[in-house]
């Protein structure tokens, strides 16, 4: 038997991914001032990489808490 579909705290759940994405985004933002001398070039795109896809998982968790409530 499925379980059943429970939304009621979707809201909450997809709030505390935005608070998580932007905490990890914000590490990363914070460790690129510290060692960018010390990183590599190859290095240093794979991370403003993984925060532009941080920044696109933002919005689209913001739009879909707009859409729940």
């Amino acid at each position: 038997m499925a379980k059943p579909d429970n939304r009621e705290d979707n809201a909450q759940h997809l709030q505390s991914h935005i608070e998580h994405t932007k905490a990890n985004l914000q590490e990363a933002e914070d460790y690129l001032d510290e060692h960018a001398e010390e990183i590599s070039a190859v290095e240093r795109q794979a991370i403003e990489k993984k925060n532009q896809n941080r920044k696109q998982s933002i919005n689209e968790f913001a739009a879909e808490i707009a859409d729940e409530t």
